[in-house]
């Protein structure tokens, strides 16, 4: 062989080994980086106002004593003379960073206020008094994020500390070296430097009787009140606060329920719970050791439920962060709370939040759908009535009274006579 070739061809190998060990692979994504404020400002930041606010968005919501409060999320909780319902006056207004979730005992109001849960002594709903704030009582919540991009869990560790609260996102864009792809069941993602990195959107989701000296809640709520006990539900955890003393303490250290708990309801002495594949029924009667009896599984989509006579209601819909297709109404006997059966399912239109009455069902779907549930086999051809134009959310249906909240307002209607159902007022939510 030519020896004046060897040269050429050892410039061509190493050439090729240059390029080959800069052929990286990449990815460009979008992520959210989390935005933080000062531990002080945040806490510092609650105001309390005679002076309505207007309504600008629809959460959660709460009835108690002839009052309903909203919460309009991340940003505080309206407060609305509901005495007549149809005349409601928006009245009062908590400006609370973080509040998704309220609950009403004996006149104190608790929230949350992202990681924190807070109180206020509600005697005159008008202006309540903020009386305290149990710190770091959520360790693990964090904002909702409002686009399909994942979360810098990393950064939110490093982040999150005594003296900084995230309270939002700033959405980024990368390009990196990927080390690893993941797929499984349509959530995608990758991992770098040992972090799972999610492609998709990813976000923090009452009896109708009061019991006493505690507020009703709608179906979609994360507390509940029992006894005199707070339960809420973040993510996989449950959390028990004992209300009996002057301030709410933590009863007892976080439980381990499920993956994602969304919605809790409580029945009798059991707490039902909708996560995003299915039902979980645990039993309160040591109301500090709750104690899993069972599950019923159905088709991926969140999922709210009521329940009534031992029949359970839950709805699944689709468009959401819960990943699937699926509408339904899905009707559950659950008198053995070890093994509850499915009676039957029935396609819905966009299902959300419902109440149940003395076999009065209401469904926020294609508006609001109210049916007579007296034979769960029947509940379809027993539409008492539909009301179309908004889309709901949640309802509390309360001594005849059903209050809905929808994307334009609180909707009001008196179902006393279920041969008429009365509209009775419209309290409008002004977009932004």
């Amino acid at each position: 062989m030519n020896t004046k070739l060897y040269p050429l061809i050892s410039f061509f190998l190493l050439l090729f080994t240059a390029c080959e060990e800069k052929m990286t692979e990449t990815v460009t994504y979008r992520i959210n980086e989390p935005v933080v404020m000062d531990a002080a400002e945040f806490r510092n930041s609650v105001k309390v106002s005679r002076v309505p606010h207007e309504l600008t968005g629809y959460g959660k919501i709460s009835y108690y004593n002839g009052f309903l409060y909203m919460s309009e999320p991340g940003k505080g909780i309206h407060i609305i003379n509901n005495q007549n319902p149809s005349d409601p006056q928006v009245v009062g207004y908590i400006e609370l960073l973080g509040n998704a979730d309220i609950s009403v005992r004996d006149n104190i109001l608790y929230a949350d206020s992202y990681i924190d849960l807070v109180w206020f002594d509600v005697t005159d709903p008008s202006l309540p008094v903020f009386k305290g704030r149990l710190k770091n009582a959520f360790p693990d919540v964090l904002p909702v994020v409002e686009n399909t991009a994942g979360i810098d869990y990393k950064m939110c560790q490093e982040y999150q500390s005594d003296n900084k609260i995230i309270v939002g996102w700033k959405e980024v864009e990368r390009t990196e070296p990927v080390e690893d792809y993941w797929s499984n069941g349509g959530f995608w993602g990758w991992v770098r430097n040992g972090m799972f990195f999610s492609a998709e959107k990813f976000s923090d989701v009452a009896s109708p009787s009061s019991g006493g000296g505690n507020s009703v809640n709608g179906s979609m709520s994360r507390f509940i009140i029992y006894q005199k006990y707070l339960y809420s539900v973040m993510h996989n955890q449950m959390q028990i606060f004992d209300l009996s003393g002057t301030e709410p303490v933590k009863a007892t250290q976080d439980i381990y329920v499920g993956w994602n708990v969304e919605t809790i309801f409580s029945y009798q002495e059991f707490m039902f719970m909708g996560t995003p594949t299915g039902m979980l029924i645990y039993s309160v009667e040591d109301p500090l050791k709750p104690v899993f009896q069972s599950s019923i599984q159905h088709v991926f989509g969140c999922d709210p439920v009521v329940v009534e006579d031992d029949i359970a209601y839950v709805t699944i819909h689709s468009g959401n962060n819960c990943g699937q297709t699926s509408d339904a109404l899905i009707i559950i006997d659950v008198k053995d709370k070890k093994q509850p059966k499915q009676l039957v399912s029935y396609s819905m239109t966009h299902p959300k939040g419902l109440g149940i009455d003395n076999k009065v069902l209401f469904v926020c779907d294609d508006g609001l759908k109210i049916f007579d549930a007296a034979d769960p086999q029947k509940i379809m051809a027993r539409n008492l009535a539909h009301y179309k134009g908004m889309a709901g959310y949640d309802v509390i249906p309360f001594n005849k009274v059903l209050m809905m909240i929808a994307e334009d307002g609180i909707h009001q209607y008196d179902y006393s006579d279920l041969t008429q159902i009365q509209k009775l007022s419209f309290l409008p939510v002004k977009a932004e």
